[in-house]
């Protein structure tokens, strides 16, 4: 786990190679297994492998090379919204898999509720969004253990993102992005450069 955080890097030319599907999946399992708060899951993440797609987002991601030198672009787009139709799909969905009656879940659908009650739209927002973050990080290591190439970006332009790939109408705003494929380490400078991070005793405050 070490020795693959430690190979990873955010790459910033990729070579064009195709990821394997499977690799992908277990990337997108990660995505899936990643705790957030509730358990509610508040975004969505739109899997783009096509090339025409990926050339219409790029001027809203500022043309960075990896959106069109990658295999996948993951956009992970939190929901502008929790509304009463999501807290009750949610608790419906554990109930089905519990097996146990629906009823028995008032106290936490309750709990949910009363978590959702006074936070502006502002506030709700910025609380999904941070969940995207937590799957970001997930999809972030199982690549590395997939030996696959992944770039984090928040550089981009959200809203001509949104429209591009029509977010607004489905209640999500794009949040983070993680593209994922092979580094050409003959065009990036930072493939071979040494890992700059704080030492642990900066980093860290032990009591």
């Amino acid at each position: 786990m070490i020795d693959n955080l430690k190979w990873r890097y955010a790459t910033k030319r990729m070579n064009g190679q195709k990821v394997p599907s499977e690799k992908v999946e277990k990337i997108l399992d990660a995505i899936q297994l990643a705790p957030t708060s509730l358990g509610l899951q508040p975004f969505t993440v739109i899997v783009v492998t096509d090339p025409e797609l990926r050339a219409k987002m790029s001027p809203a991601i500022y043309n960075q090379p990896q959106i069109n030198e990658g295999s996948q672009v993951l956009v992970f787009a939190a929901w502008t919204e929790l509304s009463k139709e999501n807290i009750e799909k949610y608790i419906s969905h554990i109930a089905s898999l519990r097996g146990i009656p629906v009823e028995s879940l008032d106290g936490m659908k309750n709990m949910i509720y009363g978590s959702v009650a006074g936070k502006t739209p502002e506030q709700i927002l910025n609380w999904n969004s941070r969940q995207a973050y937590i799957a970001l990080g997930f999809g972030l290591y199982e690549a590395a253990n997939e030996q696959v190439d992944a770039t984090p970006m928040e550089g981009f332009d959200a809203d001509a993102l949104d429209a591009v790939l029509g977010l607004k109408e489905k209640g999500l705003h794009s949040t983070v992005i993680l593209t994922l494929g092979y580094r050409d380490a003959g065009n990036d400078r930072l493939s071979s450069a040494s890992k700059v991070r704080r030492e642990k005793a900066e980093l860290f405050i032990r009591y």
